[in-house]
């Protein structure tokens, strides 16, 4: 039974999934163009194939090879929903589906005609949903292409609020979840699925409670909670207050790190979270983690390297978003299909507070300066521009780089880089080097399908040994730390990485930590969680 008129708090490991099609929302779930081409070339085409075969599903998920496949994760069972879902998003789809057979259409127009004349004739033959949506050029190798005019795309039927909803849980014993590219979320006696846009500020009212009590029987009648699911949205709460966070008062600097690439860097005076991927409290676990309670309750800047669902974990950012200040994110491409603007991405699910930075820009504030740096590979040389690795100085001239998944391919840049800004005090590196091919992300995007050798050669690949090593011979920091692994058991659902000992990337790393400690320089892989002061 509920509490009658009492203060409450939402418990620490209460989680949110942002759901739209009530599949597990990514930025290329939120921008209209990837979101066509997602509902059509990976969320149907995964449940036809479960519906015709759920028993190949059902033992793929089970092998551990197979880990981040296309499998939906129902042992087998459940088709009858799959089947309905898959119908249902047929019935309210349509017009999505029109949008990317549409794009399919313009793309082969474009090959089969646009031969190095001008273009204006081809507007005619752009298919007619899209005209007035898209611009046609050539890059400066007479190659066609077309770029969407995308703010004109969120005020379209093509942005589809009604289809996002978000579903509510306790996260408990081992942080399992299904695999989130791949397995839809049905109903289940655990979770509560609530019809609400991702901009409602109700998300922001229900996760203030984690800090801040609040009337209970308001929030449960506001969010319209069904009769029969009071018992388990109240099991969501507590009258016991979580501890006080502790603000760092000190003089100098420190940094948590909070899981895979998830770090908080403060002063006295500032707060800065890079990549936001939080883990959840208030159970029993092996793994030693810092949750939401472990953040200020403000924070002044949050860093975004780049745009892929484990770096925008829109699960952790709608908990967070009323305790943003602002978000500094890359500057994003003009339009391209593989590469939606960000900014407007975050707009329209309710962050105001959005700052574009390009490569070697600053933000200069009082005691800190942040600077955008350029970002290599890691993008299975797409064209991508929304990508940035981030340089944060501090008082006393305290400097920190977080270079992310950026991969080492050209260390010229990096000494160029080096020319202007300096060594720095920590190096934050990733070197998850066996990365997946362009199919696993891009695959839906792809007008035709790549040949599979083409694809393999292509990979989300942050740096080895030769590549890391070179950004410290570069950088001459004081500290290495090797990050955004994946490693973390909570990261699983969202990476669906799991190494052993023989990995490559363990292999390769281990090798960095090693170097680095032999010349001197203090390095650590990270896990779980670290926090070091200055």
């Amino acid at each position: 039974m509920s509490t009658i008129n009492k203060d409450r708090y939402l418990k620490l490991n209460v989680a949110i999934e942002g759901l739209i099609d009530r599949w597990y929302a990514w930025p290329h779930l939120v921008s209209p163009a990837t979101a066509a081409m997602n509902i059509k070339d990976r969320h149907l085409k995964i449940m036809e194939s479960y519906i015709k075969n759920p028993k190949i599903h059902a033992a793929a998920v089970k092998d551990p090879k197979m880990l981040g496949g296309p499998f939906i994760d129902y042992n087998g069972g459940r088709v009858d929903e799959i089947k309905e879902l898959y119908n249902a998003t047929l019935d309210s789809r349509t017009d999505v589906l029109e949008f990317r057979e549409a794009i399919i259409e313009l793309t082969d127009m474009l090959k089969r005609e646009a031969k190095g004349y001008s273009l204006d004739a081809l507007y005619e033959k752009v298919p007619e949903i899209l005209r007035g949506f898209v611009e046609l050029y050539y890059d400066l190798n007479n190659n066609p292409n077309f770029r969407f005019f995308e703010a004109l795309l969120y005020k379209s039927k093509y942005y589809e609020e009604s289809s996002q909803s978000i579903s509510l849980q306790l996260v408990e014993a081992d942080d399992s979840r299904s695999f989130v590219l791949s397995t839809p979320r049905l109903n289940d006696d655990n979770l509560i699925h609530l019809d609400l846009p991702f901009k409602s500020n109700l998300i922001d009212e229900l996760f203030k409670m984690k800090r801040i009590p609040s009337d209970y029987d308001t929030i449960k009648n506001t969010l319209g909670i069904l009769t029969g699911q009071e018992g388990l949205f109240d099991s969501f709460f507590t009258d016991q207050a979580p501890d006080a966070y502790e603000k760092y008062a000190n003089k100098g600097v420190r940094t948590r790190y909070f899981g895979h690439a998830c770090v908080l860097v403060e002063t006295d005076e500032i707060s800065i979270l890079i990549d936001p991927v939080i883990s959840y409290d208030g159970y029993e676990t092996d793994v030693k983690r810092y949750t939401i309670n472990d953040l200020p309750e403000k924070i002044d800047y949050v860093l975004i390297t780049h745009n892929h669902q484990d770096h925008i974990l829109l699960e952790t950012l709608l908990q967070l978003r009323h305790s943003i200040k602002n978000i500094i994110i890359p500057s994003s491409g003009k339009g391209n299909l593989q590469d939606p603007n960000l900014r407007l991405m975050f707009k329209n699910i309710g962050f105001d507070n959005v700052i574009e930075l390009d490569d070697m820009e600053s933000i200069e504030m009082d005691k800190c300066t942040i600077t955008g740096l350029p970002f290599l590979g890691e993008h299975s040389d797409i064209d991508i521009r929304t990508k940035l690795c981030y340089h944060v100085k501090l008082h006393n001239d305290f400097k920190v780089l977080f270079v992310a998944d950026s991969c080492n391919i050209e260390p010229k840049i990096y000494e160029r880089i080096h020319n202007i800004m300096g060594d720095v005090d920590i190096l934050f590196l990733g070197m998850e080097c066996d990365g997946a091919p362009l199919s696993w992300l891009y695959g839906p995007l792809l007008s035709e399908k790549l040949e599979r050798d083409k694809d393999f050669s292509r990979r989300l690949a942050g740096c080895n040994f030769d590549q890391g090593i070179s950004l410290v011979d570069i950088f001459n920091p004081k500290n290495v730390f090797v990050y955004a692994m994946g490693l973390e058991p909570w990261l699983q659902f969202i990476s669906s990485i799991k190494y052993t000992d023989e990995s490559r990337p363990i292999v390769e790393s281990n090798k960095l930590v090693n170097e680095c400690i032999k010349r001197g320089i203090d390095a650590e892989r990270l896990f779980g969680e670290k926090t070091i002061e200055y």
